[in-house]
């Protein structure tokens, strides 16, 4: 079974504000999907669509099979949901926070008790787990809240910039989290964020949206065959001889662009028994942020 699947989901807002626009697009259990996009890009209204938070205006949409339209408590039974502005009980300790999600979603006093400690030491809380949330620091409080997320053991994550307020060292633990919840225990991830390069680090498969629609989606390399091909060669060189199909970017620096790995080789040979001396080679193929803006480029082409 597919963990979660939209078929041509739409929402418009009664004002008239189109949020999301027929999107398709579907996810196997266990994957890190990003679906990236700048603020007001439609997110958050999918994700809320997906947890039964909204009606869809058109389309449908299912989480294990469950459609959550109609059986949101369902939903939200197998799925944890961290927003980036996360609300929990600022008088109530961390463990006591977690107790109480943990008692709500169904959880033993003692499973719920063993689930809390495990999850505040793997997100490094354990000695801050008596304090009142009402002195935790803004990196705490995320912490804290994908903690809660966690509580009953979904097997479908939805989350909102995971790693905002976060230090790298604390950015870096949570990510490993994220991976071993996916690759260990077949979680499956919804990952939304506007920082690209941060999904390219952690995602396996992408969505990209703009103005409530879907760009594209697929693996990286997919998304690549979206944009002209090339790799950017870039070389680092004394004396580069005349004719070679360089530009000069700075001192002793030189690109050019080639179709495929294996021309690179031969063009470094021909610079080096023509007298140049070679300092470094690096090649640049197109990033996650140079796909995107390729295809809000084409869009906004298609358009005009």
């Amino acid at each position: 079974m597919q963990a979660v699947v939209l078929d041509r989901l739409s929402k418009t807002y009664s004002g008239g504000k189109q949020a999301v626009r027929q999107i398709s697009l579907s996810l196997e259990q266990g994957e890190v999907f990003g679906f990236l996009g700048p603020n007001g890009a439609g997110k958050t209204t999918t994700v809320k669509l997906l947890n039964g938070m909204l009606a869809p205006s058109d389309g449908t949409c299912r989480v294990l099979g469950i459609n959550p339209a109609e059986e949101p408590e369902k939903v939200h039974a197998v799925s944890g949901v961290l927003t980036e502005h996360a609300q929990m009980y600022d008088n109530l300790t961390a463990m006591q926070n977690l107790l109480f999600y943990a008692a709500v979603f169904g959880v033993s006093a003692a499973d719920g008790k063993e689930r809390a400690e495990s999850l505040l030491r793997q997100l490094e809380l354990e000695g801050d787990k008596d304090r009142r949330l009402s002195t935790y620091s803004t990196g705490m409080r995320q912490k804290l809240s994908l903690a809660r997320a966690l509580i009953h053991r979904p097997k479908i994550l939805f989350l909102d910039e995971p790693t905002s307020g976060l230090d790298p060292e604390s950015a870096q633990n949570v990510n490993r989290l994220i991976r071993d919840l996916a690759q260990k225990e077949g979680v499956t991830i919804f990952l939304c964020t506007h920082q690209l390069r941060y999904a390219q680090e952690i995602c396996t498969r992408y969505g990209l949206i703009e103005e409530g629609s879907l760009l594209a989606a697929g693996t990286f390399k997919q998304l690549q065959s979206n944009v002209p091909s090339g790799i950017t060669l870039q070389i680092r060189a004394s004396n580069m001889p005349e004719g070679m199909p360089f530009e000069m970017t700075g001192k002793d620096q030189y690109e050019t662009t080639v179709a495929c790995e294996e021309e690179i080789p031969k063009l470094v040979r021909q610079i080096v028994e023509r007298g140049a001396d070679i300092f470094s080679v690096s090649e640049k193929t197109p990033s996650l942020e140079d796909i995107y803006f390729s295809l809000t480029a084409k869009k906004k082409e298609a358009s005009e």
